[in-house]
This record gives C-alpha cells, sequence and structure tokens, in this order.
C-alpha cells in the first residue's frame, strides 16, 4: 500500500474574530430593515421631488413603518456599541483602522484608479480604513439627527444645533444616502474580489493567498 499522493488543503490563518462577524451580519439584517422603514417614514412627507417605490418600503404605512423603524434603531445602536467595545478591547479598531494616514490614502486611491489595489483577507488597505471610518461617523451623524428628528421639544437644543426639524431630516436623509453609498461600494468590492465573503462567514482564510498587486495591504484584522 502506498501513501496517499493527494496535495494537503492550504492552512488557514484566523483573519475576522467572531465579534467582527457577529456585528458584521446582524448589521446586514439591522440597516436593510432601517433603510426600507426610513424610506416609508420618507415616503409620507417627502423631502426632495421624489419617492420611493413601495415594494423598496417596510411596514406598509407610516405608523407599522415608524415602529419598525426605532424598535431596529435600538438593535442597531446596541450592535455598534458591542462592535466598538469589543474592537477596542482587542485592538481591532487601533490597529485596523485608526492606523489610516492621509497619504497612505492617496496612494491607494491611485492604485485603485490604476485598477491596481491589492486585497489580502483580514487585511485592510487605507482606502477601506477611511471608508469604515467614514461610515462610522456617518452613523454618528445619524443616530443623533434622528433623534433630533424623533424628540425635537424635548432635544430642542439637540435640534436647534441642526438648524432645526426641517433641517435635521435633510441631514438624516444625506447621511442615509452616505451609509447607502458605502454599502453599494462594499456590495461591488465583494462582487469583484469574492473570496473576501467567506472569510466573513468561518472567520478564516487561506494562508497562501497572497496581495493581487500592491505589496503594502494594511493590518491583520
Amino acid at each position: 500500500m502506498h501513501a496517499s499522493s493527494s496535495p494537503r488543503p492550504p492552512a488557514r490563518a484566523r483573519v475576522h474574530t467572531l465579534p467582527v462577524r457577529l456585528t458584521h451580519w446582524v448589521n446586514v439584517y439591522a440597516m436593510g430593515c432601517m433603510f426600507m422603514s426610513g424610506w416609508g417614514i420618507y415616503n409620507a412627507s417627502p423631502i426632495f421631488p421624489f419617492t420611493f417605490p413601495e415594494w423598496a418600503t417596510l411596514g406598509g404605512w407610516l405608523g407599522a413603518a415608524t415602529i419598525w423603524h426605532f424598535a431596529v434603531m435600538w438593535l442597531l445602536v446596541g450592535n455598534g456599541l458591542l462592535y466598538l467595545l469589543t474592537g477596542a478591547l482587542d485592538g481591532h479598531l487601533r490597529r485596523d483602522l485608526f492606523s489610516v494616514r492621509a497619504a497612505d490614502v492617496r496612494r491607494d486611491v491611485a492604485a485603485a484608479l490604476r485598477l491596481r489595489l491589492g486585497h489580502r483577507a483580514g487585511h485592510y488597505n487605507a482606502v477601506q480604513k477611511a471608508m469604515y471610518l467614514g461610515v462610522l461617523l456617518l452613523g454618528l451623524l445619524l443616530v443623533l439627527s434622528g433623534l433630533a428628528i424623533w424628540k425635537p421639544v424635548q432635544l430642542q437644543a439637540l435640534t436647534t444645533l441642526f438648524g432645526g426639524f426641517a433641517a435635521a431630516r435633510v441631514v438624516h436623509f444625506l447621511a442615509m444616502a452616505g451609509v447607502a453609498l458605502f454599502v453599494i461600494v462594499h456590495v461591488l468590492m465583494v462582487l469583484l474580489v469574492p473570496r473576501t465573503l467567506p472569510p466573513m462567514i468561518t472567520g478564516r482564510a487561506p494562508l497562501h493567498r497572497a496581495p493581487l498587486a500592491t505589496p503594502r495591504g494594511g493590518h491583520d484584522a
């Protein structure tokens, strides 16, 4: 009997922690509900000369859409706090997001425009770091402007800070549009580099993977 000559599967390394994966997928559900219920609320009193199609909304009518929006809001806020807490404790935020520099962003944007921006599972390049930081700031803006709209009398100082109730609605909508743009870019990048999806489910990726083009990809997640 000869020993089997079949190649061994490549070794795998952890690239995403459980809290990162858990909060990511909770965000997928929560953001979907927030977008759709928010569009339903928007349709009841549009800010701009357009509305969203009924099939893209959640709740069916203003009251139900509002209930959905406020209920899922607490899930989203709790999930965000869990992400920030665990990310601060395990060094994820410092290592993978706060280490970005403007020069690195300019370099990686130029590489992306030439279609030469590399990617390794679990490693964030400067463009990704800037985008994740940006969406975290947009999330904070959404929460604050949402509170200003929800309780304009009780939180009058906050509402005034945004320029009044009507202005707070505009800020809330534009922040939502910014998050939606992030989601679109994020999904497009997954479609372009589909091997980044399995590690966000299993937490692990093959060790033999190398950067596609640029040698400087970021830091471990």
